[in-house]
């Protein structure tokens, strides 16, 4: 189905959502064709994988439904991680041509950058005494992104940590002492490369970054100044407060909504199209493909 119709079947009153999820092509724990068939068990009718720096598992997912006449909407998408005031923000593109040559260059870019954060966390956690870490991380990501979710896999199945969590809150997270600072690019470029392919620009779950409100409105502020499209306004796992503060942002700063799982794997926690419903007092991001 063509992308640029997109805007013509996508209705939130009768179709279940879901732009924002994750194959083993970054960290998340299905293949696209296990995603795309979790989906249909979910009875999701459009499906955005926006895997963390890379579009690898696009074509992947999107020759599966084609060969098993399957019916679900696939949203090309990617969610890129960017440097903001010392913060790591991730910004969903969504509705995007994969093969656009500035964002190719710019995942060449990010994928170099997350390597050279790999490796030197592998160092780093080396001198603490772990071993083998980085080869083991970088064997569980496969041909995917290398990403942190898969140091914590190896940390905890070594039995340093009693859970994923404890990986960061000990070793890698901000301020630890496995941690590396990445390298990524600004929010500003992410945003001009996902426009340049032909895309919309989402700030991924703003409620999730440690920062007070004063902080997240002057992210806000500046993602809008940038050309930012829309806000992921609607997660599974937000309280009344967080949902009403991203729907007066949007208002605010005639910001579009958009609504994601942000799925990795199975979870009692979370998983796809779980609590994700537009309200109607905000416009949809997909408004804008037409």
């Amino acid at each position: 189905m063509s992308l640029m119709s997109t805007k013509n079947f996508i209705d939130s009153q009768t179709q279940r959502i879901d732009l924002h999820s994750h194959t083993k092509c970054s960290d998340g724990g299905l293949t696209p064709q296990e995603l795309i068939e979790r989906a249909l068990n979910f009875q999701i009718d459009v499906l955005a994988i926006t895997d963390h720096d890379t579009v690898a598992g696009l074509s992947i997912a999107r020759s599966y439904i084609l060969e098993k006449n399957l019916p679900i909407t696939l949203i090309d998408g990617i969610e890129i991680s960017t440097s903001w005031r010392g913060f790591e923000i991730h910004i969903v593109g969504l509705n995007i041509d994969k093969h656009h040559p500035q964002l190719v260059q710019l995942i060449e870019q990010q994928q170099q950058a997350r390597e050279l954060r790999a490796s030197t966390m592998g160092e780093k956690l080396e001198k603490i005494g772990f071993t083998d870490v980085y080869q083991q991380a970088k064997a569980l990501a496969e041909q995917g992104s290398i990403t942190r979710a898969h140091f914590a896999k190896v940390l905890y199945q070594q039995g340093k940590v009693a859970n994923l969590q404890a990986a960061f809150d000990k070793y890698i997270g901000k301020g630890k002492r496995a941690f590396v600072k990445p390298q990524w690019c600004s929010v500003e470029q992410a945003v001009e490369v996902i426009h340049q392919a032909g895309g919309s620009a989402v700030m991924a779950h703003p409620v999730r970054y440690d920062m007070t409100t004063k902080w997240l409105r002057r992210l806000i502020v500046d993602f809008k100044t940038t050309g930012g499209d829309g806000l992921e306004a609607v997660l599974p796992q937000m309280n009344n407060a967080q949902r009403q503060l991203m729907l007066s942002f949007c208002l605010e700063y005639d910001l579009l909504a958009s609504m994601g799982s942000d799925f990795h794997y199975p979870s009692k926690w979370s998983d796809l199209g779980r609590n994700l419903l537009m309200p109607d007092t905000v416009t949809p991001i997909w408004q804008q493909w037409h």
